[in-house]
């Protein structure tokens, strides 16, 4: 048997607030807070709702994404980032939605003519929004 991919830990300043931001890109809900008192030891866990049992059911779920404070800064492009798709936008429509909620452009050496648009959460972690819609 295999292993399945199911939650991804991204280190950050402000779990709270980068957990809101990656609710409303993806549709997710707040799962499990830990340490909401500010300190070092702050970790929040966001989910898809439709499949509320997470990790624990069998087979390919959407992955969770679980924020936890660090008291070091982001220092250099991420080695993996997250890509996501539209699925009732056209890219163009997802990307204004997306920087209205708080990202940014960034440039990570795209050369003009690719078919993804490259942004930043409001904690500057690279994300691509993929041209393709796929539900």
């Amino acid at each position: 048997m295999a292993s399945k991919f199911s939650e991804l830990a991204i280190d950050c300043a402000d779990p709270h607030g980068l957990a809101r931001f990656w609710c409303a890109v993806l549709g997710y809900e707040v799962r499990d807070e830990d340490g909401e008192g500010g300190g070092d030891d702050e970790v929040v866990s966001i989910g898809s709702p439709l499949v509320p049992e997470g990790r624990d059911r069998p087979g390919p779920v959407p992955p969770t994404l679980t924020f936890a404070r660090v008291p070091e800064g982001k220092t250099v492009k991420n080695r993996l980032h997250i890509d996501i798709n539209p699925t009732d936008r056209e890219q163009d429509e997802e990307v204004r939605r997306l920087l209205d909620l708080g990202a940014r452009h960034t440039d990570v050496g795209q050369k003009g003519d690719e078919s993804w648009v490259p942004l930043v959460d409001p904690e500057g972690n690279e994300f691509c929004v993929l041209a393709g819609r796929r539900p």
